[in-house]
């Protein structure tokens, strides 16, 4: 880092994925804060604080890398609603990543979206995440750097089949030519610790952060029984497992892409820690992921 301001990197909501970030900023030399609705209750990792989410525009005047990773909700992102002024007036920030979600996509039946595709947002969440991304691209501006991540199905340590075939909530679901992109928590961590190198000049990116397999949930529940060494849950067709499922689980399943990172990849120069879910599931299984 040439820069004469240290680097101080404020995550807004220090989360599973934000807590993750957190360790891997610090290992580069960042300061590190993070915020949270209620500190008391916040575990943040070596290297970081944790301050009041209301006390973040207090933060914000050393502030020179901001990722926000709180979803948006019927009145807008809370980050910008709660801290908008003091976003727009931060004098030393020059860098904001926001995690935003492959939802901004919709229903492709299964064709290939990669980093240059139009959003075209089917769900009330996913068009949420596509106005919040056009306000931070407001507030960024010209002078500030700006990458959104589009996010996959996020799994990791304690979110994952490993833990669902342990506690017999897993669910072996088929639907044939249904695939999901998903990406293991620490590949998250990895791919903004390598935005946070670089430093980008002002400007917008989109970034893919999805593994190299989409795959059908079953494959991925099956993957996890066979490393467990147990059997795989019964085998239910969708549409009569869709019966019993919530109107939020039977949305995720309504739309059908498949999400390319080959440009993500090659402009931030990494390969994932976890290419596919069975790398990242053989990890948590032996405790090193």
């Amino acid at each position: 880092m040439t820069d004469p301001t240290p680097p101080h990197l404020l995550i807004a909501g220090l989360g599973y994925s934000g807590s993750a970030v957190a360790r891997e900023a610090a290992a580069l030399g960042f300061r590190v804060t993070g915020t949270a609705r209620d500190p008391s209750r916040a575990a943040p990792p070596a290297g970081a604080e944790v301050i009041a989410f209301a006390e973040a525009g207090h933060a914000l005047g050393g502030v020179t890398h901001l990722l926000v990773t709180a979803a948006p909700g019927e009145a807008g992102d809370p980050m910008l609603a709660a801290h908008g002024p003091a976003l727009a007036a931060a004098p030393a920030l020059r860098w904001i990543g926001y995690l935003s979600t492959t939802g901004v996509y919709g229903d492709r039946g299964g064709a290939w979206v990669d980093e240059a595709t139009p959003p075209a947002p089917g769900q009330e969440r996913s068009r949420r995440r596509l106005e919040a991304e056009e306000a931070w691209r407001a507030l960024a501006g010209p002078g500030r750097a700006l990458d959104i991540f589009r996010v996959g199905g996020i799994y990791g340590p304690g979110r994952s089949a490993i833990e669902e075939m342990r506690e017999g909530t897993a669910h072996r679901r088929l639907k044939p030519g249904h695939a999901f992109s998903r990406i293991h928590r620490d590949d998250i961590a990895l791919a903004v610790a390598a935005a946070l190198r670089q430093g980008p000049p002002p400007g917008l990116r989109i970034l893919h952060l999805v593994d190299d397999e989409p795959a059908e949930s079953a494959l991925v529940v099956e993957e996890a029984a066979r490393l467990l060494g147990l059997p795989p849950p019964p085998a239910v067709p969708y549409e009569q497992a869709a019966a019993t499922m919530s109107p939020m689980g039977r949305s995720f399943w309504a739309e059908n892409r498949r999400v390319s990172n080959a440009r993500t990849k090659a402009a931030l120069g990494i390969a994932w820690r976890y290419p596919t879910y069975r790398e990242g599931l053989a990890a948590i299984l032996a405790g090193g992921a």
